[in-house]
């Protein structure tokens, strides 16, 4: 009886969900062994249930005996963890000779394995999620494709976002948290915003972000908008596209989101770098207060209203209404938090998901093109819903990649070694289609090449 191989999965979070279903729904016709270590035993055990093919484990990864001892008894691992915790894990597969799989961005300490990695004849593909992962999948596709027809890259635009589905939108904002909240308070941070527009380099600081945006149509979704992501630049080398004149990269919200949004960022509440003193007995109304003037006969509405020109009747007001910021009897019980961790608390209380909601994420491309003396644009999107809480649509676009690119390793469908990301068509002819026969699949249609001619940009 051939033995089954052992697939390990470390780390039992909200995008695992969708790649274990995937790999234990190949795991008799594969003869495979799912094993799921996470430090917590309970999330490992109901993510693979009472499956014979699987089986869950307390991983620590901090605890190197036992992390050496399971990645050698694998014979490919997935690391399914915060970007920073890849490096140890990765470092013991190249000592025991195992392939990786991640969903994140290579970092310079991974990049620094790779002529150890080619060594071994190993795989250790990454970025191979939604964004990074899909993105480079379905754009690459397209503009091999302009490439091999003769045609030259002018533009490329790609935008993503994590958003609710609209039948479970049911707040101002048209938002609701469906990955890592920390992540969407502290967006944009670090540096400006880098682009090349019509041959020009652009840069927006973080405190002009969220007034820089432009709408976009995804066909049967209606409006969009997008702001731009910190670094597109770098997609230059990943892409090769060092000769196209606009480059661009962004995040989808729905219309109205980035302006309200500017509110917290002028406030300050965003901010990750210092500790508010006695934060845990603070309302929410303190919270708002602590960062407007001194004012006591004025109200805290009234100095916010002023600060920010903000009219009573104005939608923007509603949203922060909406949000209970001026609320004086709800508190923060959040010791020594920085105002993006308070910020964060407040959000949480509005913006979760419930029971019954369902999310959506939203990709588009724009691929502008000279071909043949005439200048041609395509635009080419997906949109996918969530089934429910816990095969959502972030699992499924993060975890299905993950694991298609695992079994193709597995099996020796995808040979070429080195620390990679799946922008060559040996990795992501094979996988698209499978993604497109499980119902995540783009729409293409040519537009009129407008270059980069957004409908609106704030700002």
């Amino acid at each position: 009886m051939k033995q089954r191989r052992k697939v390990l999965i470390i780390g039992a979070g909200r995008s695992t969900s969708a790649l274990i279903k995937y790999l234990l729904s190949k795991s008799e016709d594969e003869k495979l062994h799912i094993i799921v270590g996470d430090k917590s035993l309970e999330a490992a055990e109901k993510l693979v249930g009472k499956h014979p093919n699987a089986s869950a484990i307390v991983l620590d990864i901090f605890d190197e005996k036992i992390r050496r001892k399971t990645i050698e008894n694998a014979d490919i691992v997935i690391s399914m963890l915060p970007a920073r915790f890849h490096l140890s894990v990765a470092k013991d597969c190249v000592t025991y000779g195992k392939s990786l799989v991640t969903a994140s961005y290579i970092s310079d300490e991974m990049m620094a394995l790779d002529e150890a990695v080619r060594k071994k004849g190993l795989v250790f593909m990454n970025e191979i999620g939604l964004d990074p992962g899909i993105d480079h999948m379905s754009a690459m596709q397209i503009i091999d494709r302009i490439r091999k027809k003769g045609g030259k890259l002018l533009l490329f635009e790609s935008f993503t976002g994590g958003l609710v589905a609209p039948e479970s939108d049911d707040n101002l904002w048209n938002y609701k948290f469906t990955w890592n909240p920390r992540n969407v308070v502290v967006a944009g941070q670090g540096s400006a915003a880098k682009f090349i527009q019509e041959g020009r380099y652009k840069y927006i600081p973080y405190h002009r972000l969220f007034r820089r945006s432009e709408i976009l149509h995804i066909d049967g979704y209606g409006k969009f908008e997008a702001i731009p992501n910190r670094d597109s630049l770098k997609y230059r080398d990943a892409y090769k596209l060092h000769d196209v004149l606009t480059l661009y990269r962004g995040t989808i919200r729905r219309v109205g989101y980035s302006r309200a949004w500017n509110v917290f960022v002028q406030l300050g509440m965003t901010d990750d770098t210092y500790i508010m003193e006695h934060s845990e007995n603070m309302s929410y109304r303190d919270f708002t207060n602590s960062f407007l003037q001194y004012r006591p006969n004025d109200s805290v509405e009234l100095k916010l209203r002023s600060y920010l020109k903000i009219d009573q009747d104005d939608i923007l007001w509603e949203k922060l209404e909406e949000l209970d910021i001026f609320n004086p009897n709800k508190k923060m019980g959040i010791k020594n938090g920085t105002p993006a961790q308070l910020l964060q608390k407040i959000l949480m209380d509005k913006w979760t998901l419930k029971k019954d909601d369902k999310d959506m994420i939203v990709m588009l491309h724009k691929f502008g093109y000279e071909y043949k003396g005439e200048n041609k644009q395509i635009e080419s999107s997906t949109v996918v819903i969530g089934d429910d809480q816990i095969c959502t649509a972030m699992a499924k676009t993060v975890g299905l990649p993950v694991a298609i690119a695992t079994l193709k390793i597995l099996n020796a469908s995808i040979t070429k070694p080195g620390v990679q990301i799946p922008t060559s068509e040996e990795v992501y002819e094979p996988i698209l289609k499978e993604l497109a026969e499980i119902g995540i699949r783009f729409t293409e249609k040519e537009v009129p090449y407008l270059g980069y001619n957004p409908e609106v940009v704030n700002g």
